[in-house]
């Protein structure tokens, strides 16, 4: 028998006897069970807990506006209440923020501004509807904050989509106030109708009632403009006078008339529309003419200007506007240009616009430009033609510093005597003839220096009716200073043209090309000029118009200058040609500028030039071996150049492009400096001629000297490397020339040669010094490797072990994996017979139950039989024989009874025990 119990014959039959006490004893078993249940109940509730998300409550709101601000701040998202205090004003303004937001933020103190100007005729409500707590986060569901919502008694809400400006919001709020503007006077009439804007007028008679029939369905209908359109592009006004209605050929009370510039106004078909608020609202902008748009870009993502720009060329013109501002002068000059500009038909409703808007202009500004006309024609003259074009000759020497201007114009005759026969418009078919037979006697023009105009006539080489008349004199520096010395307003501008359209920047420059109507005076063409050109040019442009103090951003995108304090900017964009022009910035931004602007573009040969965009000046440095090349510099260090350049074209996104550095300042160390120049350009940032150009990158281009117009590209094919890099140089190089060399050039190329010897020297120095050193690397690599492969045939050593041992790992893993198995079965098994053991105490319980009520039962039964004896032996004393044999049959009775009483029990205790 062992010490422990655990492996003698004896101990096996241990758990019998364990399970036959826990029989005899149930309630040790009732007590392990309950244990046991409390046990897993416990277990489960802390799994459950520990697998719970632990969130922390968000903060409580806190107010967002200053309690001393006009504005009402629910800054827990009281919906309920706002819609409460919406009941009791006319007009309300929601503004719906969330806190985080910096859109919100900004914008607070913004609407402050305008809750401080009109909070006694509006009433300003901030709404938190980022609080989860609050009905606004529940109720609404918005994309993006803040959210500005209007509205005009029950009408609403009309949400504001503009620039989160004070005096844009403003603006607004005053529309929704005020939808209907009231005409009461024919001036007023004018300037309503001479608006840019579109305009829409309706007449009522306030003489038969308060609200005649029709104007609530009017006024409503302004409220769904400005729903519908929250730029408010539509003007809506009233006219409660008859004799002003008759202007507009208005007779009825109810009629409403919409005003078109150019084409044919309208009135509203009540014969064929309902008269409702959002029929009026559609058909007005359905039917609207748009000579001018605002674009107000957002901020994000947007396809406003890409939708813009590709319905055509477009003009961009860029004016700081106040929206508050009673009276805009340059708005009013842009909206002459633009009427002009769409005046097909000689519209009269054009032309009043036109008269009237004549009529308001400065005559300050007027009478400077007379006089400055004035002066220039006592100095410039040349004789009117009915079609006539600008050419600016090249000069006639490199040194010159002179320059032929000529006026082409186009005469045609009837008969042998030249008389002229006026037409309404300048043919460009004509214009281009006369252009190619000037160019093909340019040679005959050039003068070298000529105080008068001299003119000469040539004969048209397609029709024997037609000549030209060319009138030259010649223009150099001093006259141009002498005219800007004169008169401030003329500057001198810095770009000049050539015949062939050409940017020479070391030339004196000429007057911009929309100054030639200054420069020649007696060429000012007249504001009619440009009446009705979108119909007669296949390059019809789309006026726009952004506000500087927003957007100047863009502007700087397209070329203006970071200086110009006065933000005023115009350009013009072709997407389908992919230029984009600029006005001259010295000049004024005027409704004369932007004409000649216009009409440049327009013509045929337009001498407008093409802006390319440049990237920031490089400072020069003298150890700079690698010359970098912008737009501004590009004439001048390639085109212009006397060397050889070898121009690599790269990007910043390029990575193999930067791998070729370290060639290219080889390659400039090695070539001469005074013969070759070795230079790159970033695509990415700088614009160059179509010539010039190239997409692909890196791309190596090489300019022979004097022969830049042949420049020859290095085969794609090829390595680019050092060697390969020379002999393409030397091969296409200019110096590799035929013609027989003086003593000069001998003793140029000896010191050339010398130089070159020497720096081989050193090159082939450096390269044994290199040649040295790598031995040296080289010994120390092998006693590195002879380390490292004794390193490794250690760690194989070890590999070998660790298999060895991971192997051992895992057949002891199996063995202990079975002996889990096998006692997981044991422990099955065990709580099996525990369940058993369990069940029987519990019918032990029910039978010791019904054993003690049976003993009691039978207990009292004798107490009761030993009571019957004493009474029956006290009462029958007499008949001794009698009772016994009473008593004896009793007791017989009671022997029985007791006897099927204990078989009975002792067959259930047998039959459970059977169980």
């Amino acid at each position: 028998m062992s010490l422990c119990g655990g492996s003698g014959p004896a101990a096996a039959p241990r758990p019998r006897l364990r399970a036959a006490q826990m029989a005899r004893r149930p309630e040790l078993l009732c007590g392990a069970a309950i244990v046991l249940g409390c046990a897993f109940l416990v277990a489960l509730k802390v799994t459950c807990s520990r697998a719970k998300d632990v969130t922390m409550p968000a903060k409580l709101p806190v107010n967002f506006f200053s309690t001393r601000s006009p504005v009402i701040d629910l800054f827990r998202g009281q919906l309920d209440y706002a819609e409460h205090l919406r009941q009791d004003s006319e007009i309300v303004l929601y503004f719906f923020y969330a806190p985080w937001c910096g859109q919100s933020v900004a914008a607070r103190e913004e609407i402050e501004h305008v809750a401080n100007r009109l909070s006694d005729q509006v009433l300003f409500v901030a709404v938190n509807c980022w609080w989860n707590q609050g009905k606004c986060r529940k109720q609404k569901h918005f994309f993006y904050f803040p959210v500005i919502h209007l509205y005009h008694r029950s009408f609403g809400p009309i949400e504001y989509k503009g620039p989160m400006s004070a005096v844009y919001i403003e603006k607004f709020v005053r529309r929704v106030m005020t939808p209907l503007l009231y005409i009461s006077s024919r001036s007023k009439l004018l300037d309503f109708l001479s608006n840019y804007e579109p305009g829409v007028l309706g007449y009522f008679e306030f003489n038969a009632s308060p609200q005649p029939p029709g104007y609530i369905t009017f006024f409503t209908s302004a409220l769904h403009s400005l729903k519908k359109d929250y730029l408010g592009t539509i003007r809506f006004g009233v006219i409660t006078n008859k004799q002003i209605a008759e202007e507009i050929s208005l007779e009825h009370s109810g009629s409403v008339y919409l005003h078109r510039h150019v084409n044919t106004s309208l009135i509203y078909p009540n014969d064929i529309m309902n008269f409702t608020a959002e029929n009026i609202c559609k058909w007005a902008l359905e039917n609207r003419e748009m000579l001018i748009r605002w674009l107000r870009p957002h901020g994000g993502k947007s396809l406003l200007l890409n939708n813009e720009l590709k319905k055509g060329p477009a003009l961009l013109i860029f004016i700081p506007y106040n929206p508050l501002a009673e009276i805009h002068p340059l708005l009013d000059e842009i909206t002459k240009v633009a009427l002009e500009y769409h005046n097909c038909n000689k519209s009269q409703a054009a032309e009043q616009d036109l008269q009237h808007l004549g009529d308001s202009d400065s005559p300050a500004f007027d009478s400077s430009v007379s006089d400055a006309h004035r002066k220039l024609s006592e100095t410039f003259s040349i004789t009117k033609y009915p079609c006539c074009n600008t050419v600016v000759l090249p000069q006639w020497h490199s040194i010159s510093r002179t320059h032929n201007v000529c006026e082409l114009c186009i005469n045609q005759t009837l008969g042998v005597k030249p008389n002229k026969v006026h037409v309404p418009h300048c043919n460009f078919l004509e214009i281009e003839a006369a252009l190619d037979s000037f160019y093909l006697q340019e040679h005959t023009f050039f003068q070298v220096v000529s105080n008068t105009v001299e003119c000469s006539n040539f004969l048209s080489f397609y029709s024997p009716f037609s000549y030209y008349t060319a009138c030259c004199r010649t223009v150099n520096r001093h006259f141009l200073s002498l005219i800007s010395s004169e008169n401030t307003i003329f500057q001198t501008p810095k770009v000049a043209f050539s015949s062939h359209g050409k940017k020479d920047n070391t030339q004196p420059s000429i007057p911009h090309i929309e100054d030639r109507n200054w420069f020649i005076p007696d060429l000012h063409i007249s504001g009619t000029n440009i009446t009705g050109l979108s119909c007669r040019t296949n390059k019809t442009l789309n006026l726009y118009l952004l506000d500087s103090n927003l957007f100047w951003i863009y502007a700087e995108r397209l070329g203006a200058s970071r200086s110009n304090y006065l933000k005023e900017f115009a350009a013009i964009v072709d997407l389908k040609e992919e230029v984009h022009y600029v006005l001259d910035q010295n000049q004024s931004l005027v409704g004369s500028t932007l004409e000649n602007f216009i009409k440049n573009f327009s013509v045929l040969y337009s001498p407008l030039k093409r802006h390319l965009v440049d990237s920031p000046s490089v400072p020069l440095h003298k150890q700079r071996v690698i010359t970098e090349v912008t737009t501004h510099t590009f004439h001048d260090t390639v085109v212009l150049s006397e060397k050889n350049v070898l121009l690599l074209y790269y990007a910043q996104w390029c990575g193999f492009c930067a791998s070729l550095n370290h060639i290219f300042i080889q390659l400039a160390r090695l070539l001469p400096p005074d013969n070759f120049t070795v230079a790159r350009i970033d695509i990415t940032q700088n614009d160059l001629p179509w010539e010039f150009m190239t997409d692909h990158v890196p791309t190596i281009l090489f300019f022979p000297h004097q022969r830049k117009e042949q420049s020859v590209k290095f085969p794609e094919d090829f390595a680019v490397n050092l060697p390969n890099l020379l002999k393409f140089i030397l091969h296409h190089s200019s110096l590799s020339s035929s013609e027989p060399c003086t003593k000069e050039c001998l003793q140029k190329e000896a010191v050339l040669q010398q130089g070159h010897i020497s720096y081989l020297e050193r090159e082939i120095q450096q390269l044994r010094s290199e040649i040295s050193a790598l031995h040296q690397a080289h010994d120390q690599l092998e006693a590195q490797l002879s380390e490292a492969r004794r390193e490794e045939h250690r760690l194989q050593q070890q590999k070998h072990t660790l298999e060895k041992q991971h192997k051992t790992l895992q057949l002891h893993n199996e063995q202990l994996q079975a002996t889990y198995d096998r006692k997981n079965q044991e422990l099955l098994e065990m709580a099996e017979k525990l369940q058993e053991l369990a069940d029987a105490s519990e019918n032990l319980l029910k039978e010791n139950t019904l054993l003690r009520i049976l003993v009691a039962s039978r207990e009292g039964k004798l107490q009761s039989k030993d009571e019957m004896k004493e009474s029956v032996q006290a009462e029958q004393m007499p008949s001794e024989d009698d009772d016994i044999s009473v008593s004896t049959a009793i007791a017989t009775l009671d022997e029985k009874r007791i006897d099927s009483i204990d078989t009975i029990e002792a067959e259930h205790i047998s039959g459970n025990r059977t169980e």
